[in-house]
């Protein structure tokens, strides 16, 4: 493939790699409770706060409940949780999701009451209600228990009003700051370039590898919706660093294009001992006068030295695939491939970053 070729199909849209500044999701929580469980809910003598939430509810609306007649296991408490989009409207609806607190068992059939959901800043941003839809069940019996996914979590569709906007006004703006998912001294250049290239200005800036500056032309003044809109549809190549990502728990490696190894030979050889119990039976001869049958222990060790191991030299300036094709004809596996890449990097060979999650 030609190298035009392949940079026009490495090039991402500006939108794919930044976020905008005041163009971001707002994380919302409130505390309600689910009515209308079969006797999946929780446990209201060992509940407390399952109890006293009833209880406050019922005598909002009038009724006086006893200790004794809060029996009922058709109530559950749970947790709310919503992500109010950017710029989202009065009496627009957004999606919940619901979670039991107590011991329920599950909240499939039940309906979440009326529930105010609070921001960061302890205002009620919005108020979820409604039917929920799980995707798990739990089924019991006497000897057995079948449980499919999680059913004591759910989602209301569209189960929430929004009460409250958060202001945010773009047409004021006079600075837009664009911020980088994966930050890159490189990549934000490439960012500026591509917008002042665009603008045919010099108005974007990168100020450090997170963040490019754009200053408002005057000809998008009071109409910054359209400056973004043309800015994300640009395209640029990111760059990236050159880095090693290692997860030992599931033995999985992943290496970016730019890894590079320096001169350096590699022999892998793996001593394997496997040892074997057997037990046999022993017994006397037919007729014999003296012995008795017995069973004795039997034991076979098996060394195997790795001898067909071969020792490998990789030459300077080795590229990502010619490493996992050297690698992959030793016959080296995922585990012992990253001890070996660490022992590269540990001999200055590895010219890029390993991070071990």
């Amino acid at each position: 493939m030609p190298a035009a070729r392949r940079r026009a199909d490495a090039a991402s849209r500006i939108k794919d790699i930044v976020d905008f500044e005041g163009v971001r999701d707002n994380q919302l929580v409130g505390y309600g409770l689910v009515v209308g469980l079969n006797n999946t809910g929780d446990t209201l003598a060992t509940g407390h706060f399952t109890k006293q939430s009833l209880q406050a509810m019922l005598n909002r609306m009038g009724v006086k409940p006893t200790d004794a007649g809060l029996t009922s296991k058709n109530v559950a408490a749970v947790m709310v949780t919503a992500s109010l989009p950017p710029f989202a409207r009065l009496g627009a609806r957004i999606d919940v999701t619901v979670s039991a607190l107590g011991d329920s068992k599950s909240l499939l059939g039940g309906t979440l009451l009326v529930t105010p959901v609070l921001g960061a800043d302890g205002e009620v941003y919005a108020v979820a209600q409604g039917q929920l839809a799980v995707g798990g069940f739990s089924s019991q019996g006497n000897a057995e228990t079948v449980v499919k996914g999680v059913p004591t979590s759910g989602r209301i569709a569209s189960g929430a009003i929004i009460e409250r906007e958060i202001n945010f006004d773009l047409t004021t703006l006079e600075k837009v700051k664009l911020t980088l998912r994966n930050h890159d001294f490189t990549t934000a250049r490439r960012i500026a370039q591509a917008i002042n290239a665009f603008l045919g200005t010099s108005a974007a800036a990168s100020s450090d590898p997170m963040t490019v500056r754009v200053v408002v032309p005057e000809n998008y003044r009071q109409n910054v919706v359209n400056l973004l809109t043309d800015i994300e549809q640009l395209r640029i190549e990111p760059d990236q660093l050159a880095r090693v990502v290692i997860d030992e728990h599931t033995g999985t490696i992943v290496m970016g294009e730019n890894v590079r190894i320096s001169t350096v030979a590699i022999a892998q050889g793996s001593l394997t001992i496997r040892i074997t119990e057997t037990q046999q039976v022993s017994q006397p001869g037919p007729f014999a006068e003296v012995g008795t049958t017995t069973t004795v222990d039997r034991t076979n060790i098996d060394v195997q030295e790795g001898e067909e191991r071969r020792l490998t030299v990789l030459q300077p300036g080795v590229s990502l695939q010619e490493l996992v094709n050297g690698l992959n004809a030793m016959g080296i596996g995922p585990r012992d491939m990253i001890t070996i890449l660490q022992a590269i990097k540990a001999s200055g060979a590895l010219q890029a970053e390993i991070e071990v999650m």
